[in-house]
């Protein structure tokens, strides 16, 4: 059972000091469009990403570039020519020669974590100014020589003589120099052995979860999405982006308005064929993009002249059993709101990250389930139910793509713009992360 696996990985909380603690602001912020995966690389490199929406964004500030303390940067598929693109970026945005910078990986939640990160040095005093970002280009994944193809190669270059490098000539075959597509198997847990997609799978059989219901959600991201765009209402989210050859990007393009249930009924099982609930249709796009945001103590606020939309109140990180790792937005997201003596409801907005709609349907059903709340979180009583019109309000990325090691940064920005555009004050963003974990922030409106 879900609860049981879950309570199995249960971490007791930390107490903290929070006496000392200081304020820490979100001041703004900003993201490329998220480009859909076609086949083959994309304009834009990882670092690219960051630049494009990064330029921008301090552009705009009142402060110089190098007012900043740091630069944090969340990135899964480093690319062989941008080690630490954290510092490639900073260099590339002009923002000095002796600007500390650093790269974090949690995998989807890498995003996040840079902000978590910069939270806690601004919070204890160690910082005042920090960019923290996430990017990701997906499309740059590297194909992989199969280790037989490796090991064949090793031989041809450790021959010491013609006979030698005959006998390794004579081994060579073919089918061994087939390439293996490294973000496959990057999406598969080692641990479990089962894909991401399949992980969904099992939540989608544990908490009933049709395949009709995953296809009503998708269809209703990519309206919610399709509907933010043509208000307008992420103008001030994503900055255009231009490739090398000059073209422009202005919108996220993997949105489909159009789509509808019966459409998306027609797609076939993507991980347990012929049967499968989860399909390319209900399941987060392959995306490449980048998001930043910037953090600043009261003293830089004050110091700047700055602005700022939100407050960051707090966060958690919860780790269960990879098998069923989509559940992690339940562990986390509860723990906040047993520390700040909330329920559900008394969020005003809900970003949970689209890994596969299954996924967040079962969150929702873990949620009202009286046996999952008590075995796994402890409670006396289900959480309830949360309202619909809370939750992902203006789509998510089964409408708009997962760069994984963005889209934890993706969800706080927009939480923080979707809070401020509606006048509401409280928000929680958190999502599940590959390998049994999970992250949540809760943020209030200024």
């Amino acid at each position: 059972m879900a609860q049981n696996q879950a309570k199995k990985t249960r971490t007791p909380s930390r107490t903290r000091k929070r006496s000392q603690a200081r304020r820490v602001y979100l001041v703004d912020g900003a993201r490329t469009p998220f480009l859909k995966a076609r086949g083959r690389p994309g304009p834009f490199s990882p670092v690219d990403l960051a630049v494009q929406c990064g330029r921008p964004l301090l552009l705009r500030q009142p402060m110089p570039t190098d007012a900043f303390d740091q630069v944090i940067l969340g990135c899964v598929n480093v690319v062989a020519t941008e080690m630490n693109p954290a510092r490639i970026a900073a260099l590339r945005l002009g923002m000095g020669e002796a600007m500390p910078a650093f790269t974090v990986q949690i995998n989807c939640g890498s995003g996040m974590q840079s902000v978590d990160t910069a939270y806690k040095y601004i919070r204890d005093g160690d910082s005042d100014l920090i960019l923290a970002g996430g990017t990701e280009a997906l499309s740059h994944a590297p194909m992989v020589m199969k280790p037989d193809a490796v090991e064949w190669l090793a031989g041809l270059n450790a021959a010491s003589s013609a006979q030698d490098y005959a006998r390794q000539l004579k081994d060579f075959s073919l089918g061994q120099f087939k390439p293996e597509i490294s973000l496959a198997k990057g999406l598969t847990d080692p641990i479990v052995g089962l894909s991401m997609g399949q992980t969904a799978e099992v939540l989608a059989q544990q908490f009933r979860i049709s395949r009709k219901q995953a296809d009503e959600y998708a269809v209703s991201s990519h309206q919610r999405l399709a509907r933010a765009r043509d208000e307008g209402w992420l103008d001030n989210e994503v900055e255009p982006a231009v490739s090398p050859d000059g073209e422009l990007f202005r919108h996220d393009d993997g949105v489909r308005a159009d789509t509808s249930v019966e459409a998306l009924a027609g797609l076939k099982a993507a991980f347990e064929p012929p049967y499968g609930q989860v399909t390319p249709g209900n399941s987060s796009q392959v995306t490449d993009g980048a998001s930043w945001l910037i953090l600043a103590s009261e003293d830089a606020v004050k110091k700047y002249g700055l602005e700022p939309k939100a407050v960051l109140v707090d966060s958690e990180w919860k780790a269960l059993d990879p098998e069923i790792m989509g559940l992690g937005p339940v562990l986390s997201a509860t723990e906040l709101l047993k520390r700040h003596k909330a329920g559900l409801n008394d969020i005003d907005l809900w970003e949970i990250n689209e890994a596969f709609a299954a996924q967040v349907l079962a969150c929702l059903e873990a949620w009202d389930d009286p046996e999952f709340c008590k075995v796994a979180l402890g409670l006396d009583k289900p959480m309830g139910r949360l309202v619909a019109e809370r939750l992902n309000v203006d789509g998510g990325a089964i409408a708009l793509g997962h760069p994984v090691g963005t889209s934890g940064n993706r969800i706080v920005l927009h939480l923080m713009n979707a809070l401020q555009r509606k006048g509401l004050k409280r928000g929680i963003a958190t999502e599940c992360i590959g390998g049994g974990q999970s992250g949540a922030m809760l943020i209030e409106a200024v």
